[in-house]
């Protein structure tokens, strides 16, 4: 019997049903990407499926629950109503689906390790926050193993003893048909872009998916005990572009086939060399500019470009300006005399974030991350949860919360005079 392993068949590429990008990371976590634990996470379908689908349900405290509990091979979720009963859905394989979990657990049923992002984390290896609010088996992506590859989200991953556990305090319930169906402590986000995720993508609305995959109104905040609405008319199939949020961290879901038509950092490292070879000058200095390469995308470079955050112009790094009585942060633009923040301009190196394969021309506001105007406009839009009851627009480059009337500004280059 020939496996579909691709060792066995090297010619044989993978089928890969997409990629899940981490927002506030510009390509690589600050201390590099390390086996699970990374920027970015390809699903790739397996070898030998390993999806699961419920079957049989138990309810109380049968000898039948107390097995399916402590039996190790079987996959069960169970939801505990009160100390006197517990009902334990068991759930069986499923050869037409392919399950791969997220969470903060370095444990082995976790495929895709994923940490609290620390806005702005970029250039600081003390990314550990102290506590966590990312759940260790946060959540689990099933993908249908034939075309068209279906991705459908679900809350709560099954931990190392194939189990799922709602205790009391998690909010449950039974459902019209007799099943049961629960939140996780903290929730599961989703929100789907309209239009697709292009430069016409418009954003959605956030909702909650629950432990079997059902969609709901978000509740009062993160961990209320009362659920939201359910929302029949939507799914939690994931789109290109949906937005998975553990609170702690926001992930970006990419289809195979959206990646497809999204720039490549080949392409992004061509529109940086072609900046470069148009030679923009600082207006006051003179001296020519230069994006620093996409490998050195956390040392200020001599020759690195600078923006005056308020009117756009960009110049070289020069000490003149200051206003002290404003804190010594903002300054005053040579060229127009605007005062406001003066930051480092940084290319937007993640090339999964991008809406449109458009030339740098635009800086989000504070962090002077640059890159196409669509792609700046569109995540300029969205409100990404914060906290456990608010949202707010960020970079997705760095998780920096946007400031100024749009959270981004176009920047206004001045070419060689000679």
């Amino acid at each position: 019997m020939f496996s579909p392993d691709q060792e066995n068949h090297p010619s044989k590429a993978p089928v890969k049903y997409g990629e899940l990008i981490v927002l506030g990371y510009n390509g690589s976590l600050p201390n590099g990407d390390r086996g699970r634990r990374k920027s970015r996470f390809a699903l790739f379908k397996r070898p030998k499926a390993n999806g699961v689908k419920p079957s049989t349900v138990h309810i109380a405290c049968t000898p039948q629950a107390a097995k399916a509990i402590s039996n190790k091979d079987q996959h069960s979720i169970s939801y505990t109503l009160s100390r006197a009963q517990t009902v334990v859905v068991e759930y069986t394989h499923d050869s037409n689906t392919d399950m791969f979990q997220i969470g903060r657990s370095t444990e082995s049923p976790i495929d895709f390790v994923v940490t609290d992002t620390v806005p702005g984390s970029q250039c600081n290896s003390d990314t550990q926050s102290v506590q966590s609010t990312i759940s260790r088996f946060a959540c689990r992506i099933i993908c249908e193993r034939n075309p068209p590859f279906t991705a459908r989200i679900y809350a709560a991953g099954f931990d190392s003893s194939k189990n799922i556990f709602l205790g009391e305090k998690a909010a449950k319930w039974k459902t019209s048909d007799g099943q049961m169906d629960g939140l996780t402590t903290n929730g599961v986000l989703v929100m789907h872009p309209r239009n697709g995720f292009t430069e016409d993508s418009k954003p959605g609305i956030w909702r909650e998916i629950s432990v079997c995959g059902n969609v709901f109104s978000l509740r009062e905040t993160r961990s209320a005990q009362q659920r939201g609405k359910m929302v029949e008319i939507e799914t939690n199939q994931l789109q290109d572009g949906s937005l998975i949020d553990l609170c702690g961290a926001t992930l970006l879901w990419r289809t195979a086939e959206g990646l497809s038509h999204t720039p490549t950092v080949k392409h992004l490292e061509a529109l940086r060399q072609e900046i470069n070879a148009a030679r923009p000058q600082c207006p006051v200095g003179f001296n020519t500019l230069a994006f620093p390469s996409m490998k050195r995308k956390d040392v200020v470079d001599e020759k690195q470009p600078w923006v005056y955050l308020n009117c756009g112009h960009v110049h070289g790094y020069h000490n003149w300006g200051n206003k002290e009585e404003r804190d010594g942060k903002d300054r005053e633009c040579p060229m127009c005399r605007s005062v406001g923040p003066y930051v480092p301009l940084w290319l937007g190196c993640e090339a999964g974030f991008y809406v449109d394969a458009g030339p740098p021309t635009h800086a989000f506001s504070p962090c002077g991350h640059v890159c196409s105007e669509k792609t700046t406009a569109y995540w300029s839009q969205i409100p990404l949860p914060h906290g456990t009851h608010t949202f707010h627009a960020a970079c997705p480059f760095c998780a920096h919360q946007l400031a100024g009337e749009q959270g981004y500004i176009r920047l206004i280059f001045q070419g060689p005079l000679d």
